[in-house]
Order: structure tokens, then C-alpha cells, then sequence
């Protein structure tokens, strides 16, 4: 190997400070070991982008994990396009009663999240899936809460993940200072996927600067919408029909 295919020296990671030990309590060492990954392997795979190590805490950890304020106690939760964990990895640490479902389409990153699970012994808790949203939507066990954090415009990011909710879910997207412009520009398609209520969240108080902004969404009966609702009656009544054939 040339000099100058080297790998480069992993970026150092900044000592946890004090907000981290708050948030994460005694699950604090396996949120170092997640930042030294993210800081290592992470950058290495081009997941991150190396300038993000330096703050990696206040701008992505503690940043994501103080979502689970709003995060309804004992649910399932899907963390759409998830690419290096974020949020669901945090979550996950400090919120032991959640069941969490990785989403991710690319290869390279659900194979860093299957590490970082098996690392931090997430296996009970955390499950990773390669897919798309759009493609797994009609065989995607519903769940209670969907995450996602800047993955995509809200009006687009609603049309993948308000489909993977239980009736009377909620999404709750990470956004920053254009929350509220792109709520506004949203509410159309909202309705359109059964979306009954909509706000602006702030999150971290005392622990993040500047907070976190989350928009909420929350869905009624008909997650996806009237015709989503009737395109999984048509599935589960095909399944339903497969399922009498079977011996």
C-alpha cells in the first residue's frame, strides 16, 4: 500500500460533557463507544462527514436522544432512513422499554447499524431493515411512533412514514429553524394520508443549545390515507384467501 493510501487517523471524539451523563445515565459508556464509532467507522464509510466529529455530542447524540421526551412510554417505533442511527441508536440508550426497527436502503449502512447493535448489545431491543419505505409499507408491521431525522421535505417524508403507523400513530421528525414554514406548506398533504393534528415541538431544555425541533404529526383510524387504507384491506384479504388454500 502507497503512504498515501493510508487510511487516516480517526478524528478524536470530545469528552462526553456534562448534559451526556444527564441524558444517558449508566448507559453513558455505550454512548461513548457509539461516538467513537461514528467518529472511526463512520467518517471511514462516509456516513458522517468528518467536520461533525468535533460535535458530535451537542449536534447529533444529545441532540436526538432528548426526542425521547415525546416518545410515549412501552412503543413500537420505526426510524425511517436511519443512516448512521440517528436518532434511533440514542433513543434506544436511554429508552430501554422502546422496540426499535432501523429503516435504511443502503447496504453500507445497515451493515454499520447491525455492528453498532451487536456492539452495544441492542440485539433484544433494536432491529435493523434494508428497505425503503415505499417498498416495505404493505408487509411493514405497524407501529405506534415513527422517527426520522433529516431524511427528507415533510410533505414527502410524511408520504413514506405516516403509512407505517398504527391507527392513531404519530411521526415525529427532527427539523430545524424551517419547521414551522415547512408544517405550513405541508398541511395539504397531510390531510391527504389521514394526518388529524400537527404542531411544532421544542425539546432539551437544559440539556441541548439550541433545542430540538420536532414536528409532530398525528394520524386518526386511517394511517396513509383512505386509499392506502384500501389498498391494505386488499392485501390482507389476499392473505386471508392464501392463507384458507394453505394445508
Amino acid at each position: 500500500m502507497r503512504q498515501d493510501d493510508a487510511p487516516e487517523e480517526a478524528a478524536e471524539v470530545p469528552e462526553p460533557p456534562r448534559e451526556a451523563h444527564a441524558v444517558f445515565g449508566d448507559r453513558l459508556p455505550d454512548a461513548v463507544r457509539y461516538a467513537g464509532l461514528l467518529a472511526d467507522v463512520g467518517v471511514g464509510r462516509g456516513l458522517i462527514g468528518p467536520r461533525e466529529v468535533p460535535r458530535l455530542w451537542g449536534r447529533h447524540l444529545l441532540n436526538c436522544a432528548v426526542l425521547s421526551e415525546v416518545v410515549p412510554e412501552q412503543v413500537t417505533v420505526c426510524d425511517v432512513g436511519s443512516g448512521a442511527g440517528l436518532p434511533g441508536i440514542p433513543l434506544a440508550l436511554v429508552r430501554p422499554d422502546l422496540r426499535i426497527t432501523l429503516l435504511e436502503p443502503l447496504l453500507r449502512r445497515t451493515n454499520f447499524l447491525n455492528e453498532v447493535v451487536e456492539l452495544l448489545g441492542l440485539e433484544d431491543q433494536v432491529t435493523v431493515v434494508r428497505g425503503r419505505a415505499e417498498e416495505v409499507m404493505n408487509s411493514f408491521t405497524p407501529v405506534h411512533v415513527v422517527t426520522a431525522r433529516a431524511v427528507a421535505p415533510l410533505d414527502r417524508l410524511a408520504g413514506w412514514g405516516v403509512p407505517l403507523l398504527r391507527p392513531y400513530g404519530e411521526m415525529l421528525a427532527i427539523k430545524g429553524d424551517t419547521a414551522e414554514q415547512e408544517l405550513k406548506g405541508a398541511r395539504a398533504a397531510l390531510a391527504k394520508l389521514g394526518v388529524v393534528r400537527s404542531s411544532v415541538l421544542h425539546v432539551g431544555a437544559g440539556l441541548v443549545d439550541p433545542l430540538s425541533t420536532v414536528v409532530r404529526v398525528e394520524v386518526g383510524e386511517s394511517p396513509g390515507g383512505v386509499r392506502f387504507a384500501a389498498k391494505r384491506a386488499r392485501a390482507a384479504r389476499r392473505g386471508a384467501r392464501t392463507g384458507r388454500r394453505a394445508p
